[in-house]
């Protein structure tokens, strides 16, 4: 995706104010340091006021001139200054949709790509650092300092919107999985739960990890010499040994807490930061604060979510805890049926063929291709959606449109056509929008399904090449299936209504003030005059 850089008059003029208050500053200084060798006569004030109305008078001005070409930039049908074409009032008209989804877009949702990386690369530095001690300390847990303990893997791979450059607003949150390395006689056999008939719909894309003797080695002495790590990480389901997700977590925001305590000092003169455990129910959570000596130029605070993961081969990890998709499920989750238990579950991470995907469609998409704008408008869309609610009815809300089931959403029309065309450019970008919307509103309503892009019925294994065995073995998952149909046919009405609300939204939310009205198309010649034409 190419990048377009504009000039952030946010940053722009807070540090044009500055510049000319340092300026003035500066004045004042050398006049009072020139004072002391030669003292103006009395009555004659050395010009001081003067300059401070002139300075004055000159930033009004630039104001005035940017406030001017900020119009320009919105209305490209508006007359220009010394044009001879004029419109009257009745020539004017409420604004397109297109022109209020750009506005909203630059003002409210596009990331700036200079501070978004400068937040990837501070995230970068910390939790590579903190990744790092947490290697070199090795596992005090249930096995101390025994060969059978798990440790970091020493690396850590970045997921998320921020990484597939759609995510919007803020860059204030990012998630990073932190693989963890296995005693070398540990060997997994993962499996998938989706053909469990008796499986409630929520736990259908979780997987087991079960414990299995390495090829060739005697099976009574790989048990015995693994008993130290199944007593300390595994839990038995239906006879055999599996990996839980509860004590891997406990044992990962114990050993990051460790860890932190090793790397804070060293991180004091850079930033603070401070570590949230998640429980049982989320990842533990690094909240990174600019300190009070940082004079860079993104100073936010950020949080990042540490997800411990198992590598399970061909790029594809095993992440705790669950994702628990329902609005129901909150606290612990209830018991299941058939022998398992709920501290086996894991959840599956399927970045890396995602990752594989949006390349592929990029590398056959036409320049200037507007399928991630229009996913970062849908997520705004949505969010917009949420005003009014109340939390409870938010909650649901933004489960169901989720940021990964718009992303899915826009993956499945994208592969429906192939790859994107021409019909994607950017002056297709409120059919496009209109387009996904609808979309949505047939999954809710019609199909009642939307599949994961990866794990639904035939993947996207032709587009991102052959799948690992653990992903082409496992069932359909269906990410709508933990909502019933009240809630699904409350969503999609409150989806409708929000498309259809969208320009008032907009306005009332949007950017400029300046937007109420423009003028009508083809009204007196308003297209496009060059200043000096007759």
């Amino acid at each position: 995706m190419s990048v377009h850089y504009t000039l952030n008059l946010r940053v722009f003029w807070p540090l044009v104010t500055g510049l000319c208050t340092a300026l003035v500053c500066l004045y004042h200084v050398l006049r009072g340091s020139g004072g002391a060798r030669a003292q103006p006569p009395d009555g004659a004030d050395g010009g001081f006021p003067l300059l401070q109305v002139a300075a004055l008078l000159l930033v009004g001005y630039v104001l005035l001139r940017c406030r001017h070409a900020v119009r320009q930039r919105f209305l490209p049908g508006a007359p220009r200054l010394g044009s001879r074409s004029t419109f009257s009032p009745r020539h004017l008209r409420e604004p397109s949709l297109g022109i209020l989804l750009e506005s909203y877009y630059e003002h409210e949702v596009r990331l700036s790509p200079h501070v978004l990386g400068h937040s990837k690369a501070h995230v970068s530095r910390i939790v590579g650092e903190l990744v790092r001690a947490g290697r070199a300390r090795g596992s005090p847990g249930p096995i101390p300092g025994g060969a059978l303990a798990l440790a970091f893997r020493g690396d850590f791979i970045q997921v998320g919107s921020a990484y597939e450059q759609h995510k919007i607003r803020r860059p204030d949150g990012f998630d990073v999985l932190v693989p963890l390395r296995l005693p070398p006689p540990v060997a997994l056999e993962p499996r998938s739960l989706g053909a469990e008939a008796a499986l409630a719909p929520a736990f259908l894309g979780c997987f087991v990890c079960a414990l299995k003797a390495p090829p060739g080695a005697p099976a009574s002495r790989w048990l015995r010499d693994c008993r130290p790590f199944a007593d300390g990480f595994c839990v038995d389901v239906l006879g055999r040994r599996h990996l839980s997700a509860s004590l891997v977590l406990r044992w990962f925001q114990a050993h990051l807490q460790r860890s932190l305590a090793t790397v804070r000092y060293s991180l004091e003169g850079r930033c603070r930061v401070s570590l949230t455990p998640g429980g049982l129910e989320q990842p533990p959570t690094l909240h990174i604060l600019p300190c009070r000596t940082d004079y860079g130029c993104c100073r936010l605070s950020m949080a990042v979510r540490l997800i411990p993961a198992v590598h399970v081969g061909d790029g594809v990890f095993l992440v705790a805890p669950p994702p628990s998709p329902s609005p129901s499920l909150v606290g612990p989750l209830p018991e299941l049926p058939g022998g398992l238990r709920t501290d086996a579950l894991w959840g599956v991470n399927t970045a890396r063929q995602e990752q594989k995907l949006l390349s592929w469609l990029q590398e056959r998409a036409p320049p200037g291709a507007c399928y991630l704008k229009c996913l970062q408008l849908l997520k705004a869309l949505r969010d917009l959606g949420a005003r009014g609610l109340d939390p409870t009815a938010a909650t649901q809300w933004g489960r169901i449109l989720s940021s990964y089931v718009l992303k899915t959403a826009l993956l499945a029309v994208l592969l429906r056509e192939g790859a994107p065309g021409q019909g994607w450019d950017e002056a297709h970008l409120c059919e496009r929008l209109g387009e996904l919307v609808q979309f949505l509103r047939d999954c809710l309503l019609r199909h009642h399904t939307l599949f994961h892009c990866v794990l639904g019925p035939g993947g996207a294994a032709a587009e991102v090449g052959p799948l690992p065995k653990v992903l082409r073995e496992a069932a359909p998952v269906d990410l709508l299936a933990a909502f019933d149909r009240h809630a699904r046919e409350l969503a999609a009405a409150r989806l409708l209504s929000t498309w259809r609300r969208l320009p008032q939204l907009l306005r009332v939310y949007g950017g400029p003030r300046y937007l109420d009205m423009c003028p009508q198309p083809g009204s007196q010649r308003t297209q496009g005059f060059p200043e000096d034409q007759p």
